[in-house]
């Protein structure tokens, strides 16, 4: 009997703790909520105060569209018709020109007395780094002297997983490289590349159907940067494209601007920049691949969405880059979150997503530099 006593005791007093427990988790849940809807609250009367100057709301709406996981934020301040109309006006020209080969002259590399000395100062690997301020994003630009040093690196054989950026370039044997073209991003997987993907000439992912406005981004056996939309080609099209075009590696990304996607490519070609409407674009983090008269080719990647205050790069902002670096072909890659850049076995630009902030998205593939005189 004292026993049973005893234990019922037990019993109520771990009844009284869980109650006590259950009262505290109650309390503590609700602040919690109460929290979230002030904090919702606030936000939605500060995103109402910044639409009520039209091209504050202009900004916010083609920035927050051309985001993966933002864009119902554009439906609380904007109605659906306002978003089109917004990203409309806000759209590029489709450029039509086809690019001219000649426009570039790869200088020979074996002999440096062959190389014209235009006073820049490159290092063992014939890579030089800049940084670039702008007006509401910090960027970095790699400029590699000799193109045939750049090439696709990817996770091939593709899985659901991806690597971060530094793996994928190292994996490669890269000293440097940021990310590439469009793939799978949901849940920060990042294994399966969209569209199409060459590496040394062999087509590693051939999927390009069904997908608007698509571009194989990329070098050909010349070293000559391609831009070209491909758009409606099935499988075997690309193949026949791949061997009459002698694309030796290339990424894929779209040029599409809508209400559940706003991707743009081309930028510059042959010397002429893309005709915009507005800004052309939102501000956001970017990566851009471009290529200079010489063959060098110039990788950009710029920060945004908050990072160090700063709210990111417009197409404007890319075009004006691309053209202070003499670029005469120039295309944007993804952007957003992926958008990030390795050199000499570190992160330069990182991930805008706060758990990757020092390092990258996982991705399925990315445009490496390989080492002067390397495989």
């Amino acid at each position: 009997m004292a026993a049973n006593r005893k234990k019922k005791r037990k019993q109520s007093a771990t009844a009284v703790i869980l109650k006590k427990i259950g009262s505290v988790a109650i309390v503590v849940l609700i602040a919690v909520l109460m929290t979230v809807l002030v904090l919702v609250g606030t936000i939605g009367l500060m995103l109402h105060k910044m639409v009520a100057n039209e091209s504050t709301k202009t900004l916010l709406i083609s920035t927050l569209m051309e985001s993966g996981q933002l864009k119902f934020v554009a439906h609380m301040v904007a109605s659906d018709e306002e978003i089109q109309e917004i990203v409309e006006a806000n759209a590029m020209q489709k450029m039509e020109v086809k690019q001219d080969a000649s426009l570039i002259t790869v200088e020979a590399t074996e002999n440096p007395e062959d190389v014209k000395d235009t006073g820049e100062v490159f290092d063992e690997n014939g890579i030089r780094i800049e940084e670039i301020s702008g007006r509401s994003f910090f960027a970095k630009m790699l400029i590699i002297k000799d193109p045939s040093q750049v090439c696709v690196a990817s996770t091939y054989p593709w899985s659901q997983y991806g690597k971060e950026l530094l793996d994928v370039v190292e994996g490669a044997g890269g000293v440097a490289g940021v990310n590439g073209g469009l793939y799978v991003s949901t849940g920060n997987a990042g294994g399966q590349p969209m569209g199409v993907v060459v590496q040394e000439g062999q087509i590693t992912y051939n999927s390009p159907g069904g997908l608007a406005g698509l571009y194989v981004i990329g070098l050909n056996n010349d070293n000559i940067l391609i831009v070209d939309e491909i758009t409606g080609m099935n499988s075997k099209q690309f193949e026949d494209y791949v061997a009459e075009k002698g694309i030796r590696d290339a990424v894929a990304f779209q040029d599409e601007a809508s209400d559940s996607n706003n991707h743009f490519v081309p930028l510059i070609i042959n010397g002429e920049p893309r005709q915009l409407g507005g800004q052309g674009s939102g501000a956001n983090p970017r990566t851009v691949i471009g290529q200079r008269k010489d063959g060098a080719i110039l990788l950009l990647v710029t920060d945004g969405r908050g990072t160090a205050g700063h709210l990111g790069a417009t197409a404007s902002d890319l075009i004006a880059i691309m053209q202070d670096y003499d670029a005469v072909n120039a295309a944007n890659l993804d952007g957003g979150s992926s958008s990030s850049m390795v050199y000499n076995g570190e992160y330069e630009m990182t991930s805008v997503t706060f758990y990757y902030q020092n390092s990258s998205w996982k991705l399925p593939d990315a445009f490496a530099v390989k080492p002067k005189g390397g495989n």
